[in-house]
């Protein structure tokens, strides 16, 4: 999601973790339509679309809907699946779980702890310590680089130059 529409979304925080709650055409007045696809509808990205899929960058994942925080990206890990995959949540808070069984199949759907957008699914075919696989929709993800690992890049960088 870019600033821009981060700017005309008055829920989007990173440090507020209140709940929130409004109607569907709220959310479809300040969210982008791919967004508000997957995130208010329940969509899905074609698979290796996602920007995140391959992103090897240190720092957080939030929720591009609401800014609250849901992985850290030391849990993000290769799952071939299509959509970016991690093992963990940040907090128990981060992340709302809901039996799904659409499309004749059984499956945990995750939601966004803070808004309740639909961001994915878990499976249990992940890797040590918590053997989960968070496949999300990278489209619903924001991300925010560490800001110490981006200080230790411009560092070395600039030694080197």
């Amino acid at each position: 999601m870019d600033t821009s529409n981060k700017q005309s979304n008055p829920v989007y925080s990173h440090q507020d973790a209140s709940k929130v709650d409004l109607s569907d055409d709220q959310w479809r007045k300040i969210l982008p339509k791919d967004v508000y696809m997957i995130a208010r509808q329940k969509g899905t990205e074609r698979p290796f679309t996602s920007k995140f899929e391959n992103s090897k960058e240190v720092g957080t994942y939030y929720c591009a809907v609401c800014g609250n925080p849901l992985f850290r990206s030391d849990t993000k890990f290769e799952s071939g699946c299509g959509w970016p995959s991690f093992y963990e949540p940040i907090s128990k808070q981060s992340i709302i779980y809901l039996k799904d069984n659409s499309f004749g199949m059984e499956r945990t759907e995750v939601e966004c702890g803070r808004c309740k957008s639909h961001l994915g699914h878990v499976f249990d075919d992940g890797p040590p310590p918590t053997g989960m696989r968070y496949c999300i929709n990278g489209v619903v993800l924001d991300f925010e680089k560490a800001k110490d690992a981006e200080k230790k890049y411009n560092l070395d960088k600039k030694d080197h130059s």
